[in-house]
């Protein structure tokens, strides 16, 4: 069995005979109306967009709420669509991992198309750009992808290129792609366009139109583009809904295909991009899932609720986000990500047995988090994190890693523990923090790559990594920090949300990482006398 059109249309019985369910729609038709009338395009090719957004437009197909599908687009190279697109007709295999029952099994084929927004296939995005019928542009490129400017704030060498190349030129940066579309559009009739933020990011839609609009004015100011076009960006013609999503899709699994492999279907094997990332024609994922999207579609869009997605307003949106965002969920994956290398896990759902761990999370989550939410009216909170420490995250069946949790840590603290630390300042509580500021000093002896045993410890991909390392030094391991080097990196509101200097916490930070770095077992030690 291989995993493309032919297969699941003449060998239909021998699929779901193994259990899978079937698109049930003719993939081709979908494909070919997706050309000639896209609707939806989405940056970001990999698995929460296959694993989870491809499968609420299967939904959509199926039930005949949509008549195309989705155009996939990788914003740098073509290797994804080579490898794990191309050779299986755009198909999915998503494999449901459950805490407890059976794999579900589904093969999605809403993929309308797989593009890379470089070279010929950039032309067919701006002829997309310009279509009448197109409603959003969606987007899961991570938080770095939406980034223009480092820790400093200064722009990054590369958006500087596309500054400097104009709409015309060779783009570097996502938000320069977006932004060159955007004025494809305004110059086949300034027609309307919701774009859509779908990742982890504190208002979202925020952040995508303050990268995008850096572009656009900075394009202006060279010449390159007329005001008319900033003042169309501007002027809810094109609109950047905020939005909550959750659902764990970790690295493909060799369990998973090893199973899959057993039941006789080919080519499954994950392989390594020159990226780093790891890709594979399957996305194991875990069951539990939310999407919260705030309801601005100037152009109308799918009935995405009719797929289980929460339509909604701005502020309920923002509660639901900083529910999980900042409080139930993300929080409790940075605590065990970074805690969990230095500790020499490998899984996280392994962390949820280390009695340290389980307990550093459910006291995060219910003594230091749910104090300051507010619920957002459509989830309990209570309701939210309890499923998050009873059921998803000891979930030994989802094969995720502290050290995938760990990638780009820099660009998630803001966002995990920022917002928090704000609201107990607005409280003037800052001093009842202990966890929080714990965690923040786990993240800096993590820096050092030296693990909690003495050994040197691989660190996760990370955009400031250089940066950090020429301030954070293993040479400290034994010993102490540079206390004022530290202190002026806590004092980075960009890096942690908020100067942790003026917020009160630098002194119990700085305590923590000086224990923690007495030598080994004393991250181990520390984390238990904080505990206790």
């Amino acid at each position: 069995m291989k995993l493309n059109t032919q297969s699941i249309v003449n060998e239909s019985q021998l699929w779901q005979e193994k259990g899978f369910v079937l698109p049930g729609y003719d993939t081709d038709k979908i494909k070919q109306k997706t050309s000639d009338s896209p609707v939806w395009v989405h940056f970001g090719a990999g698995n929460i967009f296959r694993g989870y957004i491809a499968c609420l437009a299967d939904e959509l197909i199926k039930s005949g709420d949509m008549e195309s599908g989705i155009v996939a687009v990788d914003s740098f190279d073509n290797e994804t669509i080579e490898k794990i697109y191309d050779p299986f007709d755009d198909l999915v295999l998503l494999v449901g991992l459950p805490a407890k029952g059976e794999m579900y099994l589904r093969v999605i084929g809403s993929i309308g198309g797989a593009e890379c927004a470089k070279g010929e296939g950039f032309a067919r995005l701006k002829k997309y750009a310009e279509s009448d019928s197109l409603q959003m542009i969606s987007f899961t490129i991570t938080e770095k992808g939406y980034a223009v400017e480092d820790m400093n704030g200064q722009l990054f060498p590369f958006v500087e290129e596309d500054i400097k190349a104009g709409p015309g030129g060779e783009l570097n940066s996502a938000m320069s792609i977006i932004a060159a579309l955007l004025y494809a559009r305004f110059k086949a009739g300034e027609k309307p366009l919701a774009l859509v933020s779908m990742d982890n990011c504190s208002r979202n839609g925020d952040k995508l139109k303050q990268g995008v609009m850096t572009v656009v004015k900075a394009w202006q100011q060279k010449g390159h583009v007329g005001a008319d076009f900033v003042a169309y960006t501007e002027s809810g013609r094109v609109t950047f809904p905020w939005s909550m999503i959750d659902k764990i899709t970790p690295r493909p699994d060799a369990g998973v295909c090893a199973e899959l492999t057993a039941m006789g279907i080919e080519g499954m094997e994950p392989v390594k991009t020159t990226r780093g990332t790891f890709i594979a024609p399957f996305v194991n994922a875990e069951m539990p899932q939310y999407l919260v999207i705030e309801d601005s579609f100037p152009n109308g869009r799918p009935p995405l609720e009719k797929a289980g997605v929460y339509m909604t307003d701005r502020e309920t949106v923002d509660r639901a986000e900083k529910m999980k965002v900042m409080t139930c969920l993300n929080p409790l994956h940075t605590a065990l990500a970074v805690f969990g290398c230095l500790l020499g896990h490998t899984k996280i759902a392994d962390e949820m047995n280390d009695p340290d761990l389980k307990k550093l999370v459910y006291d995060l989550g219910y003594k230091e988090g749910l104090p300051v939410v507010i619920d957002p009216g459509m989830i309990r909170p209570e309701d939210f994190l309890k499923e998050v420490l009873e059921q998803r995250l000891p979930n030994s069946y989802l094969p995720d890693t502290p050290q995938r949790i760990a990638t780009d840590t820099s660009q998630k603290l803001a966002i995990r523990f920022g917002e928090t630390i704000k609201a107990y300042a607005a409280k003037g509580s800052t001093e009842s923090l202990v966890l929080i500021p714990m965690v923040i000093a786990a993240w800096l002896r993590y820096l050092t790559a030296i693990d909690d045993k003495g050994q040197p410890m691989e660190l996760s991909a990370d955009p400031m990594l250089e940066e950090l390392k020429k301030t954070v030094s293993p040479e400290w391991y034994g010993s102490k920090c540079d206390r004022a080097a530290v202190t002026e990196i806590l004092k980075n509101a960009t890096l942690f949300g908020t100067d942790l200097v003026k917020a009160g916490l630098a002194d119990k930070i700085l305590e923590d990482l000086d224990s923690m770095l007495a030598g080994e077992g004393a991250v181990r030690k520390t984390l238990r006398e904080k505990l206790n």
